[in-house]
């Protein structure tokens, strides 16, 4: 039988019942830019990695205001936050060279969103061949790359001038 060690997931195990508030206003308003995986901020939204990726450099795109709808943003607010988005998509192409990319909005319980009360965007890289057996049979997805090394190196991108 092969294991696959994850160790950095029993911190998600252990915190998951115990997270109060939300993650993107307390993203927005700690500035702990680094331990909250926060890329990049702009005047109404920020761009953020996702602690429990689909996949190496899933990143999400947030309203700095707390709102669960689409049609709680301002125009102001929803033209900032699709240009995050290209921001984030525009990282990506340049730090990791996907082949392509999933991008989506899941809007309330029903909808698939794991934060109801603070809509984001999923930017999501892909590449040729990065599905297999394990999450067919196994349920189970491999990230090769770590969080924090992953931050680090989109983080240089952006300094560079991604």
């Amino acid at each position: 039988m092969e294991r696959i060690w994850a160790p950095w997931r029993m911190t998600y195990i252990n915190n998951a019942a115990h997270q109060e508030g939300c993650i993107f206003c307390k993203a927005w308003e700690e500035r702990d830019d680094r331990e909250r995986l926060v890329l990049a901020r702009s005047g109404h939204s920020l761009i953020m990695m996702n602690r429990y990726p689909y996949t190496n450099g899933h990143l999400m795109a947030a309203p700095a205001r707390h709102v669960a709808d689409l049609n709680d943003l301002s125009d102001a607010e929803m033209l900032d936050l699709m240009q995050s988005v290209r921001h984030a998509h525009n990282l990506l192409k340049a730090a990791a060279n996907p082949q392509g990319f999933n991008m989506g909005i899941n809007l309330g319980k029903a909808g698939g969103a794991g934060i109801e009360d603070h809509m984001h965007i999923h930017i999501v890289p892909r590449w040729n061949g990065d599905t297999n057996f394990m999450s067919v049979l196994g349920d189970v997805r491999v990230i090769p790359d770590g969080l924090l090394e992953t931050y680090d190196r989109l983080a240089e991108e952006l300094k560079a001038g991604a």
